[in-house]
């Protein structure tokens, strides 16, 4: 009888285990370039954060990150949500504190020795400054998240040579400059985020023949009307490349 009572116990139900996760970085986490970007950071449910959480039902979504951040602001005002029960952190950052906003408006707009000039100083900032601002944002990260996955999700390369913009557009010069660039700033990041032990998203690959002006952009081209949105992933970037990326990189089931 007693064995007959065990076995009709009802199972107890099975905890829910919470998720908690804290989205750091620029506009390339918060979602710019998506129509559904709003207030003074343009926070966007299109953004990979947003999908992400929503693909992961037990998630708790801390989205602190800003259109126009840059690492010092990413450690001076971004995280407060960090704690020691946070188990993932996502981040982009590093874009704003070498220029990418005036590098693009310059060489979209002006001469070709400015554009040359400016993306020289660009690239003079990879190389001398941004090394020692990612090592203090990612040491800042891992001191108040001491258990979390973090992962850095990288910039792409905004254009493919062959493609070519109606009406003109930049130059293919313009644009080997600039992906060449972006690839300087991929390859500093990638081996920053090395020695600090978190793992690093590549979105190069995954971008390919979908840049600005291709026949599937998943990149904006420059627009008069939403400026903001200018070389920005538009929602295909962002759910095609970004948040597959850091749905593998997370490690952590749906």
């Amino acid at each position: 009888m007693l064995l007959a009572g065990l076995c009709l116990q009802e199972p107890a139900a099975a905890a829910t285990t919470t998720v908690d996760y804290v989205a750091l970085g620029d506009s390339y986490s918060a979602g710019v370039g998506t129509p559904d970007a709003a207030g003074s950071c343009g926070q966007s449910p299109s953004s990979y954060p947003s999908l992400w959480a929503i693909n992961h039902p037990a998630a708790v979504l801390h989205l602190a990150a800003c259109g126009g951040a840059t690492t010092d602001n990413v450690r001076t005002s971004q995280l407060t949500s960090l704690t020691a029960d946070t188990d993932l952190v996502s981040i982009t950052a590093g874009g704003n504190d070498v220029g990418f906003s005036p590098t693009l408006s310059v060489c979209t707009a002006g001469t070709d020795a400015a554009c040359q000039q400016q993306v020289a100083a660009a690239r003079t900032a990879i190389a001398q400054i941004l090394p020692a601002k990612l090592d203090a944002t990612y040491q800042a990260i891992r001191q108040k998240a001491p258990n979390a996955t973090v992962v850095v999700l990288g910039y792409p390369r905004l254009f493919d040579i062959a493609a070519s913009c109606p009406g003109g557009g930049l130059s293919a010069a313009r644009r080997q400059l600039l992906n060449d660039t972006a690839d300087s700033l991929a390859a500093v990041t990638a081996d920053r985020v090395k020695a600090a032990g978190f793992t690093f998203a590549d979105t190069r690959p995954l971008f390919t023949g979908h840049g600005v002006c291709t026949t599937v952009a998943w990149i904006n081209n420059v627009s008069a009307t939403r400026p903001a949105d200018s070389y920005h992933p538009n929602g295909g970037g962002y759910a095609q490349v970004y948040l597959p990326l850091l749905t593998a990189a997370s490690g952590i089931g749906v």
